[in-house]
């Protein structure tokens, strides 16, 4: 019996390009790196059709991969709404098979910087399994009836009066992981309304928090191959200003004491 498969090219994308700004930090003819901002969406979904960073990309970027999807050309990975920092795309199909194998392999080095609520120390290892949450759709949780393994590492804490800012890095990438995971210990990120993580009453010295507008979660780090000749690839970005700017105050005042 002789089966015949015929693969259908790459659909065209059916999200616009729009004209927003960018932070570009690396760019050859197969992928991209940027410094995503905080509040901007990955890709076009159920109440997001423009203003996403797909939209931004397809302005920017020309020649993107078209194996992500209609909506999503060139897309890897995704960072949560709220969370900035960096990510890596695909400007080819070469490329984007290439950099899918390695953060399925867990080859992708990925590290974040959050602000957590408590005292934590570095060295600590969660591997909860991740899933859909069954109370409430819109969440992850342990308590899924379907999880798939996931490992968040602590590598790094500063210890400040209430609060902690850890430095975090995950083998695995589920949905929510680091912001489920962290709360689940007890420890959620500052600011994080859906995983317990806003306050409204806290003492005088952490009142720079109360004008967070988002989790203070940053994916600081990317380290990852080359698709195209394999040579090591490290990217880093700052925290942003909102984040840092909280940050310096609430250490201002720790160090005043």
């Amino acid at each position: 019996m002789r089966i015949g498969i015929e693969i259908p090219p790459p659909a065209p994308t059916t999200a616009e390009a729009e004209d927003l700004p960018l932070a570009i930090l690396y760019e050859d003819p197969s992928i991209v790196v940027i410094d995503k901002p905080a509040g901007m969406v990955v890709h076009p979904a159920a109440g997001h059709a423009q203003g996403t960073l797909v939209n931004a990309l397809l302005h920017h970027v020309k020649d993107l991969s078209g194996v992500g999807g209609e909506l999503r050309p060139g897309i890897v990975h995704r960072l949560d709404r709220g969370t900035s920092g960096v990510m890596v795309v695909a400007k080819n199909d070469e490329a984007h098979q290439e950099l899918s194998r390695q953060f399925k392999l867990r080859e992708v080095e990925k590290e974040y910087i959050a602000l957590v609520w408590g005292l934590v120390q570095a060295g600590r290892r969660i591997e909860s399994p991740i899933g859909r949450d069954p109370n409430d759709r819109q969440k992850m949780s342990s308590r899924a009836r379907h999880a798939r393994n996931a490992v968040t590492r602590v590598t790094g804490a500063d210890h400040l009066r209430g609060v902690t800012l850890v430095t975090v890095a995950i083998a695995t990438g589920r949905t929510h992981q680091i912001r489920v995971h962290l709360s689940e210990i007890g420890h959620p990120i500052v600011g994080d309304a859906t995983y317990g993580g806003v306050r409204r009453h806290m003492p005088g010295d952490l009142r720079p928090l109360l004008r967070l507008e988002r989790p203070f979660l940053h994916a600081a780090r990317l380290a990852f191959k080359h698709p195209l000749d394999g040579r090591s690839m490290e990217f880093s970005a700052p925290l942003p200003d909102d984040l840092q700017r909280i940050l310096n105050e609430i250490r201002a005042t720790f160090e005043s004491r």
